[in-house]
């Protein structure tokens, strides 16, 4: 147990944008100091466990995780007397979607540039599938808000729009 929770911590400062800028030197002190500090922890490793957004037509948005990023979905609840009903959208790696709607939901716009959580990222191995899977996208309607390219902190990425107003990140 103890060995898997290092390699979850190693694999945590690998993949940090910031880790890609520094020397290895700098990534395998980080490295280290993190497996020393688990090997000594008794307590537990924090994870995220979910992530949960509102949508307004909750069988769309999970058609659409379920169609092109591969999402398991849960058999859904529905609390009869508030209304709410919600999805888990599981994905490879572990990664969960809570998806949620509920009668007389508010909406008070999205811009783009605003203070809460700004998008979901879907790593999709290489650069050659953000490009295919960008275009697939785009061919199938949806916004494409910034195309493939090469960012400043390492990253290859495009980002495009779902039905919901929702940025959704295509990186390697």
């Amino acid at each position: 147990m103890r060995r898997l929770a290092v390699r979850r911590a190693l694999c945590g400062i690998a993949n940090m944008k910031y880790c890609r800028k520094q020397k290895d030197s700098v990534i395998r002190e980080s490295a280290g100091q993190i497996a020393g500090a688990v090997l000594r922890s008794e307590e537990p490793i924090m994870r995220i466990e979910h992530i949960a957004m509102y949508v307004h037509d909750l069988e769309a948005a999970k058609a659409f995780f379920v169609r092109y990023f591969g999402a398991i979905a849960n058999g859904g609840y529905h609390n009869e007397r508030t209304g709410f009903r919600s999805y888990f959208l599981s994905f490879d790696e572990g990664a969960r979607l809570e998806i949620m709607t509920r009668p007389q939901m508010t909406d008070a716009g999205r811009a783009a540039n605003r203070a809460g959580f700004a998008h979901i990222a879907f790593s999709l191995g290489s650069a050659a599938r953000v490009d295919e899977f960008t275009a697939r996208l785009h061919a199938d309607g949806y916004q494409v808000v910034s195309s493939p390219r090469s960012t400043g902190d390492g990253y290859y990425e495009s980002c495009i729009v779902d039905l919901e107003g929702n940025q959704i990140e295509l990186t390697v």
